[in-house]
């Protein structure tokens, strides 16, 4: 094992775990604030979509994580407008669609930076 593969390890299994906690926490904020999530939430959320985008994007996942980051955004947006009009259960799912948004949009932001600037730097 090259020296360092060790810590990158670790880092890719704390991602994963982060990412778990995350989407869970996404889906619970989400089905427990369904009229809108508040600031303390919301910044724990953005933190760790910013920590997923740090950690747990590599360069070959880089394209495929752009791509389900741009159609999850896509549907969720449009999707959470259909889905408000489902009586009763509708303002739950569009609340978890929000608290969703919420934790990937930040690693979307970090993860496509991070993209600019490999494409800059290599040449």
């Amino acid at each position: 094992m090259a020296k360092g593969a060790g810590v990158k390890k670790s880092y890719g299994s704390l991602g994963s775990l982060l990412f778990l906690v995350g989407a869970a926490a996404a889906v619970v904020v989400g089905l427990l604030s369904p009229g809108g999530i508040n600031a303390g939430i919301t910044s724990v959320l953005i933190l760790l979509g910013l920590i997923i985008g740090f950690l747990n994007v590599t360069t070959r996942e880089t394209n495929s994580f752009l791509l389900a980051t741009v159609s999850l955004v896509i549907v969720t947006a449009l999707g959470g407008a259909v889905l408000s009009r489902v009586a009763v259960v509708g303002v739950y799912l569009e609340g978890v669609l929000l608290a969703i948004l919420t934790f990937i949009i930040p690693a979307a932001i970090i993860v496509a930076l991070k993209s600019v600037y490999s494409l800059a730097a290599s040449k």
